[in-house]
């Protein structure tokens, strides 16, 4: 059901974007034969989407040789370029029943060119996308690199063990819970009226070796990790600047990988695991901090993979109902805050540089539209801040970015 939801009618962009800046010479011939070798280990990557006489999509493979992964280039204006690019890719929307649910833009200037590397989240999620980037850069350095070749996921049944699969008690109970979920969802009452969203906008920004070392240090020494530290920054500064406006909830997703070890980091997957936080306010920034990573600690303990997923696939039925609760819904958390944590991708190749990456930014048609997401790439935090003027306006968003980084 997650990848449904993702995908809706189809006539929505839900795009996930990966900007990153290589320096040195990149032939095209080059970037087009690293995109078919990826495309030949990775099968999503040659699916189109098709509907069945249920009206649910389903992937289909498409092995014909002009099923490949477009490339649009254009050339380099200046630095923020890539930026403006990022913003045109969220509205375009993807032809999914003819073509792959990814492409590439080649923003390229004459001594360094950035690239966007674009998917459907319905696809797949950040980890699978900076996966993907990893084998690309090799292939694009080394051609003949061997990037092995995905097993792909067909269905619940190769990401849940048979023994719970088959389980009758968890059958029941997971299928129970999931009719209870779908007839809540279909005597909720909603409103047939989206927020405006009015224009959407991304502001990008990194901190200095020396201040990402700091916080890191300062993390370890205290017993939480980066991504509480930053969570409690991104609440206190939606508090100090929004006020009665404020929340004081961000949603955290969570890798289910962490918890799934059948599901690899280069597995094309995406499946929707979210933790809530929310600030205490008897607490200082210090003890929050503290609090928020003990109850992320508990709640990770108890978290079932299996049983969520086979919660979704009971879920089935209520789809469009739960899609139009998530766009017509009245909007209760601040935004969806995504910490990517170290990208281990190397800087220097034989034949060019990676500058940079880029934290990944991800637009969608479901409900509040506030992202932020950050990542550390060659010892230097990068964040990505993305939302529309109906639901947080710019200058609000400058003023919380300039707060949290008071705190982080």
């Amino acid at each position: 059901m997650a990848k449904e939801c993702l995908y809706g009618d189809g006539k929505s962009p839900f795009n996930i974007v990966i900007p990153f800046k290589i320096k040195g010479e990149i032939k095209e011939d080059d970037l087009r034969f690293a995109l078919f070798r990826i495309q030949k280990k990775h099968p999503w990557l040659t699916a189109a989407i098709r509907i069945d006489e249920d009206k649910r999509p389903w992937f289909v493979t498409n092995l014909t040789e002009d099923f490949k992964i477009p490339v649009r280039m254009v050339n380099r204006v200046d630095d923020n370029h890539w930026a403006q690019e990022s913003i045109s890719e969220w509205k375009t929307v993807f032809d999914a029943t003819n073509a792959p649910l990814c492409r590439m833009v080649w923003i390229k200037g004459k001594e360094v060119s950035e690239f966007l590397m674009v998917y459907h989240h319905c696809l797949c999620d950040g980890t699978a996308a900076l996966s993907i980037l990893t084998e690309l850069l090799q292939l694009l350095d080394e051609p003949d690199t061997d990037i092995g070749r995905e097993i792909p996921i067909m269905g619940v049944e190769d990401v849940i063990p048979e023994k719970v699969l088959n389980s009758y008690r968890n059958r029941t109970k997971n299928g129970l819970i999931g009719k209870i979920a779908t007839l809540a969802l279909w005597i909720i009452p909603i409103k047939k009226v989206a927020v405006e969203r009015k224009n959407d906008f991304m502001i990008n920004w990194k901190l200095g070796q020396d201040f990402t070392k700091q916080i890191i240090q300062f993390c370890k020494a205290n017993q939480f990790t980066v991504n509480t530290l930053l969570s409690a920054a991104v609440l206190t500064a939606f508090k100090e600047v929004r006020k009665e406006k404020a929340f004081n909830k961000i949603s955290l997703p969570v890798d289910i990988r962490n918890f799934n070890p059948i599901i690899k980091k280069d597995h094309i997957f995406a499946f929707g695991l979210m933790i809530v936080l929310s600030l205490l306010p008897e607490k200082d920034f210090l003890e929050n901090a503290k609090a928020l990573q003990k109850y992320v600690n508990d709640k990770s303990s108890k978290l079932n993979p299996y049983s969520l997923m086979m919660m979704m696939e009971a879920c089935h039925p209520a789809l469009k109902n739960f899609t139009n609760f998530l766009k017509y819904g009245k909007s209760s958390n601040d935004c969806m805050f995504s910490n990517l944590g170290k990208i281990d991708i190397p800087y220097q190749y034989q034949n060019f540089q990676v500058e940079t990456i880029f934290s990944p930014s991800v637009m969608g048609p479901l409900g509040n539209t506030t992202t932020m997401i950050a990542s550390t790439y060659r010892n230097q935090m990068d964040f990505t801040f993305v939302a529309s003027e109906g639901y947080v306006p710019f200058v609000e968003a400058e003023a919380i970015i300039r707060k949290g980084n008071r705190y982080s």
